[in-house]
């Protein structure tokens, strides 16, 4: 078998545990001997033990003279768990094959290097390319300390998110609503804005997923006008968290007794994009998805922090000024101004159309 076949099936691993291991990355690690398989791993949650050291209890003794694969560059630093770096050096293993390097800066390469340094022979670039890309908000997390954010929204194929007086009426087909709730098990924190939760009364919960894996619930809201009987607010099924602008009332704040319910005032008297995501970075979220309506889309784009765009595409058309479209103004006169997106992936999810894309 070649070190390809090993790595993808330590990638299959890494993705079995997508959206349960923020703020970490997602790993998985193969231990192979004489042709065979001897141990395996993956990294299931923040402070539990590392694919590597799951790989490495299961192979025992025999791991000594063994090759590894490891879809991430092994740790060389005291976090909550020690180091797998020197785990594997201990263990006596012969050789590791690495698909990325790790660019967090306690890392970035000190793992490699330890192990080099230790007589172990270390190989990297070995799918890397999909390793990359299973751990992109990782790395966009670790260097930059903001959540990875992904615009989401259903349309018509006109570009409408809403009829005239449609809101809360379904876009796209029941396959797409699997689709979106499937996304988000994956995600650490649903977005929208309090339009959003006043017209439609969302419960931003995964409801249609293969887990039971819950998003923290964002809500801007920035003169702190949310109601107390949204379902938001009342159902506890998971953390709601409301940001206000600085001048949002005390009174108001205080009125707010749930204890999944958190009013985390900003410094500004309207919702800056910068300082919010700076916050969420604080509070270890790594993904976003954003589900706002047409002004909170506006404002994420005009921010320039939408990392990718994940639109499904209805074969309807609503037409009409008063229908409701998916981006406020965005400021755009002319079509050399005009924001260039790059499509990663198209497919049909049932009868509507998914479009994957990137900000150019």
């Amino acid at each position: 078998m070649t070190d390809e076949f090993y790595m993808d099936f330590a990638l299959k691993l890494a993705q079995v545990a997508e959206g349960q291991t923020a703020p970490n990355p997602v790993v998985g690690a193969v231990i192979v001997k004489d042709g065979e398989i001897i141990g395996f791993g993956a990294h299931l949650k923040a402070g539990s033990p590392h694919a590597e050291v799951h790989a490495l209890q299961m192979a025992g003794n025999r791991a000594k003279g063994s090759t590894v694969y490891v879809t991430l560059e092994p740790c060389s630093h005291y976090g909550k768990t020690p180091p797998c770096a020197m785990a594997l050096i201990e263990s006596g293993v012969r050789r590791v094959v690495i698909a990325s390097e790790d660019p967090n800066p306690l890392v970035a390469g000190n793992g490699i290097a330890l192990m080099r340094d230790a007589g172990i022979e270390v190989n990297t670039g070995v799918l890397k390319e999909r390793a990359d890309a299973l751990n992109e908000a990782f790395f966009h997390f670790i260097l930059q300390n903001k959540p990875f954010v992904t615009l989401k929204q259903a349309i018509t194929l006109d570009g409408k998110i809403a009829a005239q007086t449609g809101f809360g009426e379904p876009i796209t087909s029941s396959e797409v609503q699997q689709d979106v709730h499937e996304d988000r098990e994956k995600y650490d924190a649903i977005l929208v804005g309090i339009g959003t939760v006043l017209a439609d009364n969302p419960s931003l919960t995964n409801r249609l997923g293969k887990t039971e894996k819950q998003p923290i619930r964002i809500i801007l809201d920035t003169h702190l006008t949310m109601p107390h009987d949204k379902k938001v607010i009342i159902d506890g099924h998971s953390p709601t968290w409301i940001f206000t602008g600085s001048e949002a009332a005390a009174e108001k704040i205080a009125s707010f007794q749930q204890p999944h319910v958190k009013i985390i005032k900003l410094s500004q008297p309207t919702i800056d994009i910068t300082e919010l995501l700076t916050e969420l970075g604080k509070r270890q979220v790594m993904k976003l998805y954003v589900e706002g309506g047409k002004t909170v889309n506006a404002s994420f784009l005009k921010s320039g922090y939408v990392n990718q765009m994940i639109t499904y595409i209805a074969p309807k058309i609503v037409g009409g000024n008063r229908a409701v479209p998916m981006f406020a103004d965005l400021d755009v006169r002319q079509m050399t101004a005009a924001f260039k997106l790059k499509f990663k992936h198209v497919e049909m999810v049932g009868e509507d159309l998914k479009i994957t894309s990137v900000l150019k």
